[in-house]
């Protein structure tokens, strides 16, 4: 299956890599670290050499506890990332964001992908996601950011964010989101447990009936230091991991803080499957 992504082309039965770009103050991992455009662009360039296919440009942190910033303040974030990486790099960038301004913004100087965690529940969303034209990727939240992980509960989590998924599919495409341009993200670690998470992950290829390419991002999640007792930067392992057997599930997009490891494990799956057709 290929995906156009403002005119790079995809093919989305294999596995991608999709670099990290947080321009925020506060990220649960790298945040302040390439809040520059300078930074940001050096950042990007070497997630590119690395292998990644896009580059995830966020303005707004969506860690557990995060608050919400202003729609200006976000634009000033991302605007001048995005248009410097689409002048110089050969990549899909992706834009992070669940602000319709910035969806907009993005995609003009060059975005090829929105990637909204809140799977386009904002007022405007849905018709701003169809009129840029580029693909979307919906994800699964309970929740916001500042209280997903006040006790979520679910009977059962993989049939209810199924669930939830289909349900914003069909807004999606009501406001007018073309079904073959849609990407759909579990959410590992939004309003979820450790329980949960697990479960989600053991039966992500359950998801495929769906119809549409899975994004997973598990890179350094609190879901890997509650497995293993690791801080954020002692993650890569347990990263690596979890993006291995996401990939042998058949994720076509797996976000990832270290990119060149990462596609070094995808690739390792990507021959395995080769070698076994």
């Amino acid at each position: 299956m290929e995906m156009n992504f403002a005119g790079r082309v995809l093919d989305m039965s294999r596995c991608h890599v999709m670099g990290i770009l947080n321009v925020t103050p506060d990220s649960f991992s790298d945040g302040g670290r390439f809040n520059r455009p300078d930074a940001a662009l050096s950042r990007a360039r070497q997630m590119v050499a690395d292998g990644a296919a896009f580059i995830d440009v966020g303005g707004e942190s969506t860690r557990p506890g995060a608050a919400q910033v202003s729609v200006a303040e976000e634009l000033d974030r991302v605007c001048p990332v995005v248009e410097a990486i689409a002048r110089e790099l050969d990549t899909v960038i992706s834009v992070d964001t669940s602000a319709p301004e910035v969806m907009a913004e993005a995609v003009k100087l060059g975005a090829g992908l929105i990637n909204d965690v809140r799977a386009l529940q904002r007022k405007g969303a849905p018709e701003t996601a169809a009129t840029a034209g580029v693909p979307v990727c919906i994800m699964h939240i309970q929740g916001e950011p500042d209280s997903m992980q006040d006790n979520p509960e679910y009977r059962s989590v993989r049939r209810e964010v199924s669930l939830f998924l289909t349900e914003r599919m069909r807004v999606a495409e009501a406001a007018g989101v073309k079904p073959e341009s849609i990407i759909l993200d579990p959410g590992f670690g939004f309003g979820k447990t450790l329980e949960h998470n697990l479960q989600l992950l053991a039966s992500l290829e359950q998801l495929h009936i769906l119809g549409h390419p899975l994004l997973v991002g598990v890179s350094r999640k609190s879901m890997l230091g509650h497995i293993t007792g690791r801080e954020v930067n002692e993650r890569l392992p347990a990263s690596l991991a979890a993006a291995t057997i996401s990939a042998m599930k058949g994720a076509s997009i797996i976000r990832a803080h270290d990119v060149r490891e990462t596609v070094d494990a995808v690739s390792v799956v990507a021959a395995m499957k080769e070698a076994g057709r």
